[in-house]
């Protein structure tokens, strides 16, 4: 428990010297003016805005990544209204239907297809080429 980044510890620690400083009776009279104190501003309307400033940023977060997720729902549901009504959504939805580019693999490559224009290299061409 933290009360203005002052924990228990301090907290005993602090009272502790005030005790030693102040003596008993002026340890009463400090601890009823303290108090006082603390509740005027506890009961002060700037401590209130400040209490609610404290909570509306602490969910922040919450809200902007909530209200982000709801226009994205909104685009997506436009998009998807858009291209399907669309005279071009036939044409759409058949050119996803076409082949994709599949990543390199030397494993899969094929070596005597008439597009594979750059042929493997032997063992020779390669210890040819490298540094001595």
């Amino acid at each position: 428990m933290e009360i203005l980044g002052i924990g228990v510890s301090e907290l005993v620690f602090i009272v502790i010297i005030a005790l030693i400083v102040l003596g008993p009776k002026d340890m009463q009279k400090a601890g009823k003016t303290i108090g006082k104190w603390m509740r005027d501003i506890v009961t002060s309307e700037g401590w209130k805005v400040f209490q609610q400033t404290s909570r509306e940023l602490r969910t922040l977060p919450n809200k902007l990544m909530r209200e982000a997720n709801d226009e994205l729902g909104r685009i997506q549901k436009d998009i998807n209204f858009n291209t399907a009504s669309s005279p071009d959504a036939e044409r759409a939805r058949a050119s996803n239907n076409l082949p994709r580019s599949q990543p390199y693999s030397p494993t899969s490559a094929p070596t005597d297809s008439p597009g594979n224009k750059i042929a493997p290299q032997t063992e020779e061409q390669k210890k040819s080429e490298s540094d001595p």
